[in-house]
């Protein structure tokens, strides 16, 4: 039989890659925005190289078998997000200034310390947390928890938790924290647990239509109590893409459960029937209706208000268009013209300097991490394992999709970031996280089936709950 092998230097050789290619990043913007390249212009990338080698190691030593491309390409992306926001902080400082500008000043210096921190919490998730079934003990606990995360930037006023319209945040003199982005991962934890109890329950079908199997009206409270809470989000939070994302999350976590396509075509009646409710009763109700119905007319058309209301999406397509196939260079654009581009529009910063090409190799890193982590999530041999990282990778890939629909003119803007490239400690955390919980359970799926060893013994519940044989649960 051949031997499984851990492709843990692989996994070294790509994190080495991943951080030339920072460093060439931070050259070249120190040559567009200075016309040098200063002597320090490497320290940040080998900061980044050192934080993201630690975990490497720790990855060699706690999860040999997980998946090497994951950290190599989580790496680059937190890497080119720090490179940019380095490069925001330069364009923002008076010319005479930014050639002594320190290299842990400024945006791009709190999110090198963020991003220190985010590796160091997910590394203590992957020593806590030995096998990913551990989760399944505590789900109704996080399920919980994930609600009133949720919930309490909604019952907060306004003054504590609004930014630019939307109630996302947490806010206590100088600190501010973004709950729904760990609460995304509870939530899931639970999702996966509740639907590996009720997979034969909610499989069952009443009839069929057009060839499609339909679900008994009974087995629809769970998705009902979900639209629900994710129309409370878009009502009193006054966030699309939050309200999306749970919604998103549950109903394909349910149909990976399920294989049922109808839950698919339900959720997408609900979410959308939903969202035009409260464009209809924003336009004749107003009060909590009222912003969701002006993002939804900014959106409809922006340039009718080009320098007010509409202001920053007709900046961030300008500037988009201004960058065209190739862009204008590293450093060579003009960051300080677009409204928030060190957070919900960085994307379009990024895309007016390497250009749709660059854009999309960047979409291409994103794809690549999804895809691992959904060929993890058929590789696993339990069923709790499969429904949490499917609905993880999915997350992520939705979470971009949100984001550069938003930017782009697709679906109406949103306030979240773009996974490891904006500003901000939470959004950092929570996805570093969610790369810890896809390294356990790639290293699950990967690890060789030996008569003692953890990926043969369920870590909590009952077998036939954690435990199926994959073709008892999904079929890959």
């Amino acid at each position: 039989m051949r031997l499984a092998r851990s492709r843990r230097n692989a996994e070294l050789s790509l994190l080495l890659l991943a951080m030339v290619l920072v460093a060439a990043y931070a050259a070249t913007v120190e040559a567009n925005v200075l016309d040098t390249v200063t002597p320090d212009f490497w320290i940040p990338a080998a900061a980044l190289g050192l934080v993201f080698l630690g975990l490497h190691v720790v990855i060699r030593w706690l999860a040999p078998f997980a998946d090497p491309a994951l950290l190599p390409a989580v790496a680059l992306l937190n890497g080119i997000g720090v490179g940019f926001l380095r490069r925001y902080d330069l364009a923002q400082a008076a010319p005479e200034e930014r050639e002594g500008l320190a290299i842990f000043a400024g945006t791009g210096g709190r999110q090198l310390a963020w991003t220190l921190g985010a590796v160091v919490l997910a590394a203590a998730l992957l020593a806590i947390m030995r096998d990913h079934r551990s989760l399944s003990r505590y789900a109704y606990t996080l399920g919980l928890a994930g609600i009133v995360l949720v919930m309490i930037p909604a019952v907060l006023p306004g003054r504590f938790s609004e930014i630019n319209g939307a109630k996302l945040w947490i806010r206590l003199g100088g600190f501010s924290i973004q709950p729904g982005e760990f609460a995304k991962l509870a939530l899931l934890a639970f999702f996966a647990y509740y639907l590996v109890r009720k997979r034969e329950v909610l499989s069952l079908a009443s009839r069929r239509v057009l060839g499609i199997d339909f679900p008994r009206g009974r087995d629809l409270g769970p998705v009902l109590v979900v639209w629900m809470i994710s129309l409370l989000v878009l009502v009193f939070e006054k966030d699309l893409g939050t309200s999306l994302l749970y919604f998103g999350m549950f109903v394909v976590t349910l149909y990976i459960a399920t294989e049922r396509v109808s839950w698919l075509l339900i959720g997408l009646i609900l979410f959308f029937g939903g969202a035009y409710l409260a464009y209809v009763l924003g336009s004749t109700v107003g009060g909590p209706f009222a912003n969701f119905y002006d993002r939804a007319q900014i959106w409809l058309d922006p340039f009718a208000e080009p320098y007010d209301r509409g202001y920053q999406l007709v900046q961030g397509l300008l500037t988009l268009g201004t960058g065209g196939l190739f862009g204008a260079g590293p450093g060579g654009g003009q960051p300080t013209l677009l409204p928030e581009v060190q957070t919900d529009f960085i994307f379009a910063g990024i895309g007016e300097e390497i250009g749709l090409f660059g854009l999309s190799a960047l979409l291409v890193i994103y794809l690549l991490i999804v895809e691992r982590g959904l060929r993890a999530a058929l590789a696993v041999r339990d069923s709790f394992g499969k429904l949490l990282a499917g609905g993880l990778a999915f997350t992520l890939g939705l979470q971009v999709f949100v984001i550069v629909g938003g930017i782009s003119k697709l679906i109406p803007l949103t306030g979240q970031t773009t996974p490891f490239l904006s500003a901000g400690g939470s959004s950092l955390m929570a996805n570093w996280l969610l790369i810890a919980v896809l390294l356990r359970v790639s290293d699950g799926a990967r690890r060789p089936v030996t008569g003692g060893g953890p990926a043969a013994r369920p870590a909590g519940g009952p077998p036939e709950q954690l435990h199926g044989a994959p073709t008892e649960v999904i079929r890959p």
